[in-house]
């Protein structure tokens, strides 16, 4: 199970080009998350002790890492302070 890092790695990328497409940061912490999951698999830290490399747990790692990265993106890369703009009269009234 642990020569699919590159599955992990392809569809990072894939998520990454998807990212490029549709604006908004929503795909970047996925993206991440998986090219993340498949260095944890090829460079085998991969913590096999208490946890297998099966399908299943491999999800789990992914949807953890993922949330992580959005997070910290979310932090990074989020909406400002003070960055909106309240309009409380209207351009045309006198």
């Amino acid at each position: 199970m642990s020569n699919v890092w590159w599955l992990w790695v392809a569809a990072g990328l894939a998520l990454a080009i998807v990212e490029v497409v549709v604006p908004g940061w929503i795909f970047a912490g996925f993206a991440l998350g998986a090219v993340l999951t498949g260095l944890l698999l090829l460079t085998e830290i991969w913590p096999a002790g208490w946890m297998g490399a099966g399908t299943v747990n491999q999800l789990l790692v992914f949807a953890v890492i993922s949330l992580l990265c959005w997070l910290v993106l979310r932090l990074l890369l989020g909406v400002r302070k003070g960055q909106v703009k309240y309009w409380d009269r209207d351009i045309n009234e006198n």
